[in-house]
């Protein structure tokens, strides 16, 4: 092969790799408040981009999945925080974290409210304080597009939320504010489910957020999830976290 050929097939195989590792947008959705802006240069953009910094940084908490940070005074104070998917290593927290940073401010250039869910992780910005406090607005439902057989929807339902409720129940009593598990559905196939709430909440906030968002899950479907700003809760037929990574929490 000439070393012309050597290089279109390079640059062929490169482009490849990089519309498999990046075809498919990773940002489940996000929520823009359009209710107030604030102007770039200002003294909360410059919060803003302490509090993004802060977040993104080499000392931030990748390895509890976890941070907030806070910058400013009165109208110009902003808090964020992120959180991590309870079963990504250290690396993968920062990397989504890094990400959803930059992702953010594309998304939401002006406003002084946002959140970003993607599938790893989400991130949160707001010009109040939104530390340990239970937010259910700005909600997402992601439903499977593939129906539960009718023959067999009795039985899935109630496989699912006597499954995400045990989970809600033990997510809600550790530190980390999570859990996942799963059950057998058929003799080929396992339902696997998963919860979590920011850990700055109290329990009984965690378990009303995580209750809220099982009821709203789209149960008809072979998988689903709800994303609220201060929990989270999804079920699939197919393993999508990595359960080599997550142990039994301690209560």
């Amino acid at each position: 092969m000439s070393s012309r050929a050597s290089f279109i097939f390079l640059c062929l195989f490169s482009f490849l790799i990089s519309f498999t590792a990046y075809g498919q947008d990773p940002v489940l959705s996000h929520v823009c408040s359009d209710r107030t802006t604030y102007t770039r240069n200002s003294t909360y953009s410059n919060n803003l981009q302490t509090i993004l910094s802060s977040l993104s940084s080499s000392n931030a908490s990748y390895s509890t999945g976890f941070q907030n940070a806070t910058a400013g005074q009165n109208t110009d104070m902003v808090t964020g925080l992120f959180l991590c998917r309870g079963d990504l290593s250290p690396e993968d927290c920062r990397t989504c974290v890094a990400f959803s940073v930059d992702e953010i401010l594309i998304r939401c250039p002006s406003e002084t409210q946002a959140v970003l869910y993607s599938d790893e992780c989400m991130l949160r910005y707001s010009n109040k304080n939104i530390l340990s406090t239970l937010t259910t607005d700005r909600g997402v439902m992601i439903p499977s597009t593939r129906n539960v057989p009718p023959n067999q929807l009795d039985r899935f339902i109630d496989l699912v939320l006597s499954t995400m409720n045990q989970a809600a129940n033990e997510a809600a009593s550790n530190y980390r504010k999570f859990d996942a598990r799963k059950v057998s559905w058929t003799a080929q196939q396992t339902l696997y489910g998963l919860v979590q709430c920011t850990p700055d909440l109290t329990r009984q906030d965690c378990l009303r957020c995580l209750q809220l968002s099982i009821n709203q899950l789209p149960t008809d479907k072979i998988g689903g999830r709800v994303l609220y700003p201060s929990c989270s809760s999804r079920y699939e037929l197919y393993a999508f976290y990595n359960e080599t990574a997550i142990g039994r929490p301690s209560r």
